[in-house]
C-alpha cells in the first residue's frame, strides 16, 4: 500500500521542509566548526531558512483545510508537519543562543552534537523520501532514535564536566543552556520519527 501517492501535493510538502531542515543541519555544523567568525552568518542564514519554513507549513495547513479526503488521517498529516516545524525552530533556537552567547571556543562536544543534528536531519530526508516510495520508513525511524540516544550520553557527560570543571558560573549556565537547545532539537527530530512510525502502523 502506498501511504502517500506520488502525486500528492503533501508528500511534495513534507519534503520540502525536510530539505529546509537538512540546509540548516548542514548550515549549523558549518557554523560550530567555523567558530564564532562564521556563526553570526549562519546564523542569519539559518533565520531565512526558518520563514521559508513557515511559508511551507502555511501552505500545508491552507491546503490541509481545503482537502475533504487526504492520502493519511488529516491529524497526522498536521502532527507531522508540526514536528518538523518545531525541528527547525530547535535548529533555528541553538543557532541563535550560540551566536548571543559569543562561546569561545566552542566545546568540541558541541560540535559532536551538531553531527548528529545533521544526522538526524539526512534520516529524517531519507525517511520522507522512503514514505514517498513505499521504501523502508522505519528503519531511518530506527537511526534517529539510536541518534537521540546517543545524543543524550554525550550531552549527560559534557553536562557532568561542566559542574566539575567550570569555575565561571555565568559561562556554565550559558554552555549548559546551548546543550539543552541542542538536546531538546534532537528530541524534536526522534518526534517526528515517533510519528512517522504510528503513521506506518496504522496504513499498514
Amino acid at each position: 500500500m502506498r501511504l502517500l501517492p506520488r502525486e500528492e501535493k503533501f508528500y511534495h510538502l513534507f519534503l520540502k521542509q525536510v530539505e529546509i531542515i537538512s540546509e540548516a543541519t548542514r548550515l549549523l555544523l558549518e557554523g560550530l566548526r567555523g567558530g564564532n567568525a562564521r556563526l553570526a552568518g549562519v546564523a542569519t542564514e539559518i533565520n531565512v531558512l526558518e520563514h521559508r519554513g513557515d511559508e511551507v507549513i502555511h501552505e500545508l495547513f491552507t491546503r490541509l483545510n481545503q482537502t475533504f479526503i487526504t492520502p493519511i488521517d488529516p491529524e497526522d498529516i498536521h502532527n507531522l508537519s508540526s514536528a518538523l516545524d518545531n525541528v527547525l525552530d530547535g535548529i533555528e533556537d541553538t543557532a541563535h543562543r550560540l551566536v548571543s552567547y559569543k562561546i569561545d571556543p566552542i566545546p568540541a562536544t558541541m560540535i559532536k552534537l551538531s553531527e548528529i543534528v545533521a544526522s538526524c536531519g539526512k534520516a529524517l530526508k531519507m525517511a520522507f523520501e522512503a514514505l514517498e516510495k513505499n521504501g523502508p520508513i522505519m528503519e531511518h525511524c530506527i537511526e534517529i532514535n539510536r541518534l537521540e540516544n546517543e545524543a543524550d550520553l554525550i550531552g549527560r557527560s559534557a553536562v557532568v564536566e561542566l559542574f566539575d570543571k567550570e569555575t565561571n558560573p555565568i559561562t556554565l549556565i550559558k554552555l549548559k543552556e546551548v546543550y539543552e537547545f541542542f538536546e531538546a532539537t534532537i528530541d524534536s527530530c526522534e518526534d517526528v520519527a515517533d510519528v512517522l512510525q504510528n503513521v506506518v502502523v496504522k496504513n499498514s
